[in-house]
């Protein structure tokens, strides 16, 4: 597997079993999975407190966000030995619309413990005091545990308008079209990523013409649109039409 030469690729949505119920890997076997497809760089998005967290939610915060940064911390330990970029966000969970938060840290959510309880008007308000951004999940995703879909236009930087782990229907990409049509009527920024849950990449994300400094490189380029999307190793535009 590898991508178009000259490309820097980057998952944007990846989970870890040390953070995320459902994930299947550790970060390391993350990282090393997807340095060996050819990746530049991985963003870390485990599920956050209501989400499918694979953290006890009895512990005291600082316990909390220390054992739910696992994952993250043990694909960055293993990073500069395979040359890998490895970068933090958080996905979180709002009983059926999900998240993906950029640019803020461990750190971070020590000092703030109100991020766990925030409404979804709150949490754009808090990411975006501290420099951040938030991008709706997989927004027209149809799931058990996603009892209707909402959409918050306002209080949102942009779309996730490909999610490699949404099912197809009636044979057609219809979530993923259905989140470029909500991008468009909106013009928002867009992201396309795999949701990858295990060590067998599926060859998704974004592609940079250089390799990347840090998470806020990354925001900043999505946020200009400079950059592509990568749907199951097929560039596309960055725009649907």
């Amino acid at each position: 597997m590898s991508f178009e030469a000259g490309k820097y690729v980057y998952e944007t949505h990846l989970h870890t079993k040390l953070g995320s119920a459902c994930g299947k890997n550790t970060g390391k076997e993350m990282a090393i999975a997807h340095k060996e497809a050819g990746y530049a760089g991985i963003i870390v998005t485990d599920h956050f407190f209501y989400g499918n967290t694979a953290v006890d939610r009895s512990l005291p915060w600082q316990d909390w966000v220390h054992a739910y940064c696992t994952g993250y911390r043990d694909a960055k330990e293993i990073s500069k030995e395979i040359d890998l970029d490895v970068f933090f966000g958080w996905e979180s969970g709002y009983h059926g619309p999900e998240f993906l938060i950029y640019g803020l840290d461990e750190e971070w959510l020590m000092k703030h413990p109100e991020i766990r309880d925030a409404t979804v008007e709150e949490q754009y308000k808090l990411v975006h005091e501290s420099g951040g951004v938030v991008f709706q999940a997989h927004p027209y995703r149809e799931e058990d545990y996603i009892p209707e879909v909402k959409l918050y236009p306002e209080w949102v930087d942009g779309v996730e308008v490909f999610n490699g782990s949404n099912k197809l229907t009636d044979g057609r990409d219809l979530y993923n079209e259905r989140a470029a049509e909500y991008a468009l009527k909106y013009d928002f920024p867009t992201t396309c990523g795999s949701d990858i849950h295990c060590d067998e990449p599926i060859m998704s994300g974004m592609a940079f013409d250089r390799r990347l400094t840090d998470i806020h490189d990354f925001i900043n380029m999505v946020m200009s649109r400079k950059c592509e999307m990568i749907k199951k190793n097929k560039f596309l535009p960055y725009v649907t039409e």
